[in-house]
């Protein structure tokens, strides 16, 4: 097995969060029906939406469970634009950050077709949304704002606290895509004032397949997208994964504890990369310094190198990528480094990394030489080692 950096794309499965799944694979049970066998279910699936409310501040009541938080986020944008609409038809504008998850882009583009006006928010270069101009775009007619809270490419932070005091300012709701930021920073969703957030269970060492979205009890309840049986009180019907729910559960309850050491564990080894990269004399551009950014995460960009070659020749031995892996096999630069401003040359070098709990010092240390290595290699092979 390789060395496994490319933790904004998914993370491993803790082990005990495989553990909490494996009882419920292996004997059957729906949470709606009534006997021992649904009441183990719908037990086992209230522990854990104890456990994922706990992680963010919410109560449990607040949690609806999804199937990732790319239906979240449809959910948010869509059944939020939806309910405000229907309070107010006046409210039809929807402002969205330019660099948000497509998810968010998408289920936002997609509302002009309902008579919705959508608009983008230009961010700074260091990948900060401008406040400034966020100020001048919300207005009575905006039903909602969509601010995600740590950017799934570069890894920025955005000012949540400030967008809320703005959205909330002019009546509109408040949504936050926080798939990469839950279980990797702390999230207070009452502290934050916000109304509705997207979480994926696989972003924290979760299984892939289940995500939630936190819906405030404050704020209006999401029009559905999936009708059906009429569970989680018909916002979102179907019957609930009751193991992957389970450890979605275990894996927001580990990442509740010990947040802070794990914070700056991770932050140190992304500093050993980056030392053992500077070592080496591998020529780089360590890119959004100026901004918060996720613990141990290192956006890079390798002068003179295609990024898409380099993680090819790693592909056995260091696993990274170039941006988001729902984007993959899109040849055109990625929307986000559009954004802030990078050149087509330098979205081309560019690569992300983050490291993660069962990532370790030598881990670190072996991938800033091994990559290091590949960087002087690609120079050689194509006559730039001087440039």
């Amino acid at each position: 097995m390789g060395i496994y950096l490319d933790n904004h794309s998914t993370t491993q499965l803790a082990p005990e969060a495989g553990a909490a799944m494996r009882p419920h694979w292996e004997r059957p049970g729906n949470a709606n029906s009534p006997h021992r066998a649904g009441w183990d279910a719908a037990d086992a699936i209230q522990n854990a939406r104890q456990k994922i409310a706990t992680l963010i501040g919410a109560g449990p009541d607040e949690i609806v469970f999804t199937s990732g938080a790319t239906e979240a986020d449809n959910l948010a944008i869509t059944g939020a634009a939806h309910a405000a609409r229907s309070a107010d038809p006046r409210r039809r504008r929807i402002v969205v950050s330019s660099i948000e998850h497509k998810a968010v882009l998408l289920s936002a583009d997609a509302m002009r077709a309902e008579g919705f006006e959508v608009v983008r928010i230009p961010v700074s270069t260091d990948g900060i949304a401008e406040i400034a101009v966020l100020e001048q775009l919300v207005s009575p007619e905006t039903c909602l704002v969509s601010v995600m809270a740590a950017n799934n490419e570069i890894g920025t932070l955005q000012p949540l606290k400030e967008v809320a005091t703005i959205a909330h300012h002019h009546g509109a709701l408040f949504h936050v895509d926080a798939a990469q930021a839950a279980g990797r920073i702390p999230l207070d969703v009452f502290a934050l004032d916000v109304d509705y957030m997207s979480l994926s269970a696989h972003k924290m060492h979760g299984p892939q397949g289940v995500g939630a979205l936190f819906v405030s009890s404050a704020a209006p309840t999401p029009t559905p997208l999936i009708r059906g049986g009429g569970q989680q009180g018909g916002v979102r019907s179907g019957t609930l994964p009751t193991a992957l729910i389970a450890g979605f559960g275990v894996a927001a309850d580990l990442a509740t504890h010990g947040q802070e050491a794990h914070a700056a564990r991770v932050a140190r080894l992304a500093d050993l990369f980056v030392g053992e990269l500077l070592a080496h004399q591998c020529r780089f551009t360590k890119m959004f310094e100026n901004g918060d950014q996720l613990p141990g995460s290192v956006s890079v960009c390798f002068s003179g190198i295609d990024a898409d070659d380099l993680i090819q020749m790693l592909a056995e031995r260091i696993f990274l990528s170039t941006g988001a892996a729902c984007n993959g096999g899109n040849m055109e630069p990625s929307h986000v480094l559009q954004a802030v401003g990078l050149s087509p040359e330098k979205s081309r070098e560019f690569v992300r990394i983050l490291f993660s709990r069962y990532n370790d010092e030598n881990d670190a240390m072996a991938a800033g030489a091994t990559i290091a290595d590949a960087c002087l290699a690609v120079r050689l092979a194509t006559g730039r080692s001087h440039q």
